[in-house]
């Protein structure tokens, strides 16, 4: 057994209601990746705040030893000055910044006149840049760099930081396969130079990949520690852990009875970025989802599949948009969400906390907004019993666990937000429901629960579109994929016949095709 750099006892927080955590122990070794999981609410990231400062000494019960000291940490700053770097799912960086102005942000380099130090900012910040493998210049701005860059961003500023202990909450759930491994490797390297990681992720595989020990937490209690090369370390041991059984199979059966009817089309669809016109995101694309069908859409980051999906929900991305789109039968022309809903069309946001929800709104606010108009009297004033009633039943239907509809949305878990954004979408009683990445940030039981709502809806004769990241994921919901590669279609193949490796051999050729062209 190596030194112990890190050890949790008998750790107790509460909030109003709820015990999140009750009575946990966490012992992490110093050189080591130790994972953290369990399902959505289990309190995961409610521990990693209590570790970091964000929940003060205090507000909880229980000891933190760090290198054989206790401590008691009143902040993050507290805990940033020991070593202990936490970086959130939703990055901190601020887009309209640099590089390195974000990495020194609140921790400037002043001279003795108390005026930053540019040079000494951005000497510093390229050094760190380079020990994360970034080639940017530390005068870009963020926004001009891609999400797994960002994220490599934030590691390099948790060096700037002289970081020993690095905690990652879902780092990886932005991010394509390719940029994940990439990621994961780094963590493995920097293992071997001696840094102690945290990882909090709901993607099982990355566990099995990188982590040496996996602690599992259900329901605010600690419930074992697995170790690498001493226990069984598989995705089912593990999924056995979380939810407290056992789980065959991963996708809910469904028996797939496709109607002839399309429900939706698009012909020739060719969609501008916003403000660079000149480029073309979306290329010429054509598709159709027929009733009672699941249709994925495949493709590495930057395929222009959230992109498509966006414009075709009301023009709600893009310029110079072009081509022609049918809803059963009849051709349509959306020129806002508002006309794409009345007609039938709901698109479910890969970003719920930004885009898809109010967080510090209840439940019962966040399901009508959609269609508000539903729950109005006389006068366009709301019917507040109506919309209870609404709240209510769509919680019930979508299966949300919440002490009330009026529970602020942001404090329920991600799987539960999930659910309530669903079901404000459902509520507006779609034909076809667009779900990009609808899984994202959720843990297995309750992307079980998603699933069974998908196949719920296509029962009932509902057209769903499902862009996920995640290939296992489109071959165990879908009936047909379309594969996607830098805003053009490649390929449309039947689920059933297809596999990983002849998804990714489409958009690799024709990666490499395009390559030799332009040499």
């Amino acid at each position: 057994m190596g030194k112990v750099l890190l050890e949790m006892r008998s750790i107790t927080k509460e909030f109003p209601g709820v015990k999140a955590l009750d009575n946990v122990n966490l012992v992490v070794e110093e050189g080591e990746i130790h994972a953290l999981i369990g399902e959505n609410g289990a309190g995961k990231s409610t521990l990693m705040n209590v570790l970091s400062g964000a929940y003060p000494v205090g507000s909880y019960t229980g000891e933190i030893y760090y290198d054989g000291k206790l401590c008691q940490f009143k902040n993050l700053k507290d805990s940033e000055a020991v070593g202990i770097v936490i970086i959130h799912q939703e990055l901190a960086l601020i887009p309209l910044l640099t590089i390195g102005e974000n990495m020194f942000l609140g921790n400037e380099f002043k001279n003795s006149l108390g005026v930053i130090d540019w040079n000494k900012t951005y000497y510093e910040a390229e050094k760190h840049m380079r020990q994360v493998g970034l080639k940017e210049s530390p005068h870009a701005l963020i926004k001009d760099i891609g999400t797994g860059k960002q994220q490599l961003v934030e590691i390099a500023k948790a060096f700037a930081k002289k970081v020993r202990l690095l905690i990652l909450d879902e780092p990886t759930s932005s991010l394509n396969d390719e940029d994940a491994k990439m990621l994961l490797d780094l963590l493995i390297e920097f293992k071997k130079q001696g840094l102690t990681s945290i990882i909090i992720t709901h993607k099982l595989n990355e566990i099995i990949y990188c982590a040496d020990k996996a602690t599992i937490l259900r329901d605010g209690s600690t419930i074992e520690t697995l170790v690498k090369g001493v226990d069984e370390f598989s995705e089912q041991r593990i999924i056995k852990g979380m939810v407290g059984r056992p789980m065959e199979d991963r996708y809910p059966h469904r028996v797939h009875n496709v109607s002839d009817e399309v429900s939706l089309e698009v012909r020739n669809w060719t969609v501008h970025h916003p403000l660079y016109q000149e480029r073309v995101v979306d290329d010429n694309v054509s598709f159709n989802v027929h009733k009672g069908e699941v249709v994925g859409f495949s493709g590495l980051q930057g395929a222009g599949r959230t992109e498509l999906a966006m414009s075709i929900f009301g023009r709600s991305y893009g310029s110079n948009i072009s081509g022609e789109m049918y809803m059963k039968g009849e051709k349509v022309n959306f020129k806002s969400p508002e006309d794409a809903i009345r007609k039938g069309l709901a698109y479910v946001t890969e970003d719920r906390k930004v885009y898809g929800l109010i967080l510090d709104e209840s439940i019962r606010f966040n399901t009508t907004l959609a269609r508000l108009d539903k729950v109005c009297g006389g006068g366009g004033v709301i019917d507040t019993d109506m919309e209870v009633k609404v709240a209510e039943d769509m919680t019930k239907e979508m299966g949300t666990k919440t002490p009330s509809i009026e529970q602020a949305i942001g404090h329920l878990s991600g799987g539960n937000q999930q659910k309530a954004l669903l079901g404000k979408w459902m509520f507006t009683e779609p034909d076809v429901l667009i779900m990009d990445e609808p899984t994202r940030g959720i843990d297995v039981g309750a992307k079980y629960e998603i699933y069974c709502l998908i196949n719920d809806m296509v029962s009932n004769g509902k057209s769903i579109i499902m862009i996920s990241s995640e290939l296992p994921e489109l071959l165990g919901m879908c009936d047909r994929i379309y594969v996607m590669n830098e805003g053009r279609m490649l390929a449309e193949v039947n689920a059933g016949e297809a596999t990983q490796e002849s998804i990714m051999g489409y958009i690799i050729r024709d990666t490499g095709e395009r390559e030799s062209v332009q040499q």
